[in-house]
């Protein structure tokens, strides 16, 4: 799969989120919870051929380092630790399969917005 159907893909999974929002930052798409204060927290980056790695992915919160670790173990030809955002607990989810699967991206985009959503958003929503 290309970087733009991937892209789009992805746009319409986090958007489709409760008050989520897209901006870029550092140069990539990133996906945010738009609830009108300091612009949000982020939950997701789209990256494609970022610091040099030619990888399509998307970039999502974890628990921590122990699911980090246990997710990449399990699977590291779709999971591994993106420079700069892996030491502070992100994950990286390759996308650039011939057929990625998409109820596991949407589903990891879903826990990832929730780890960073307001109470008020979460209450009453199944993640």
């Amino acid at each position: 799969m290309t970087a733009q159907p991937a892209l789009t893909r992805v746009r319409d999974i986090c958007l489709a989120l409760p008050h989520g929002a897209e901006r870029l930052s550092h140069g990539s798409p990133g996906f945010f919870i738009d609830i009108g204060k300091n612009g949000g927290k982020f939950f997701a980056y789209f990256w494609h051929n970022v610091h040099g790695r030619a990888v399509t992915a998307v970039i999502l919160k974890t628990s921590g380092f122990e699911e980090q670790g246990m997710l990449v173990e399990m699977d590291p030809d779709r999971y591994f630790v993106p420079p700069y955002l892996g030491p502070s607990g992100w994950l990286g989810m390759r996308i650039d399969s011939a057929e990625p699967d998409w109820d596991r991206v949407a589903d990891r985009i879903s826990a990832s917005w929730a780890m960073v959503a307001p109470r008020r958003l979460l209450s009453g929503r199944r993640v």
